[in-house]
């Protein structure tokens, strides 16, 4: 099932033309998006995802709908969903017709959550590292390469996917060049060290992770210490637990990298469950 709704609230045909053919999104990846995940109808961390939003957009001077038109489009299509299970909400805007009047081009769309991705959750991944190809201080030197933007141009991230699965993996990490860790192409890196959970900062040049703060909000009410401080690619293999956290992935365990199982010490099963347990216990409060 999908449904497509603009922001002034009316569902469209979703198989039906949206988009011109000079719209600056499919010609130049020139817009931002969202991704929310949809439990029982209910949007997990809306709002921290239309503030990433608003900062992706605002790093690309791009003129953004109101916050209220995009809560408008996400509850038509709520409205309009009826099937059981989760659901995946998109949210995209784009800066509209090329030598246009500036008016941008947004909508919201929910589709079923991929089979895949739900066997993930359950079974685990096998990762790979790739170079990102920057220092991790690029993002203050260069602010024009809109490091942690959320941008339609993703052809660089879904490359890097396409490389793991020639190497029979199926995610990335990615590293600076220093050799410390980044992010996955869709997701954020976590670690666990006993009872204590890292993440690589976002001044790194990275996207501020909205499952990722509420995973750390969780643990920490239930005893962990949290961190947000770089990592370095040989602390992956001697953690305690590697996940790969995102808004419709939840925490999804790295078993393999590189080829390699990674070693457990007899906790990382645990710990697994109990987080898993924790994050899904935020939103039954």
């Amino acid at each position: 099932m999908t449904v497509l709704a603009l922001l002034d609230g009316t569902i469209v045909d979703h198989t039906a033309p949206l988009l011109r053919a000079d719209d600056l999104g499919p010609l130049r990846g020139d817009g931002v998006f969202e991704t929310i995940l949809v439990v029982d109808g209910r949007p997990r961390e809306l709002g921290p995802h239309l503030d990433r939003l608003a900062r992706s957009a605002a790093l690309l001077d791009l003129p953004l709908p109101p916050r209220q038109d995009w809560e408008r489009g996400v509850h038509a299509v709520l409205g309009a969903w009826h099937e059981p299970g989760e659901m995946a909400l998109k949210l995209v805007c784009t800066r509209g017709v090329e030598g246009g009047d500036g008016t941008p081009t947004a909508w919201a769309m929910g589709v079923a959550v991929a089979p895949e991705v739900l066997r993930r959750r359950e079974q685990g991944v096998a990762a790979i590292t790739l170079d990102r190809g920057y220092a991790p201080d690029l993002m203050t030197r260069a602010p024009w390469l809109l490091l942690g933007a959320k941008t339609l141009s993703y052809a660089v991230n879904m490359a890097a996917l396409r490389e793991a699965a020639r190497r029979d993996a199926h995610e990335v990490v990615f590293v600076a060049t220093d050799g410390s860790v980044l992010e996955g192409p869709t997701s954020t890196v976590v670690i666990a060290e006993g009872r204590h959970l890292r993440t690589p900062p976002p001044d790194s040049g990275i996207l501020v992770g909205t499952t990722q703060l509420a995973l750390f909000r969780a643990a920490e009410r239930a005893g962990f210490t949290t961190s947000v401080e770089p990592v370095g690619v040989d602390e992956l293999t001697a953690a305690d637990g590697l996940w790969l956290v995102s808004s419709v992935r939840q925490l999804t365990l790295v078993r393999t990298l590189d080829g390699r199982e990674l070693p457990d010490t007899g906790t990382r099963a645990a710990l697994h469950a109990e987080l898993t347990d924790l994050l899904a216990a935020e939103y039954r409060m």
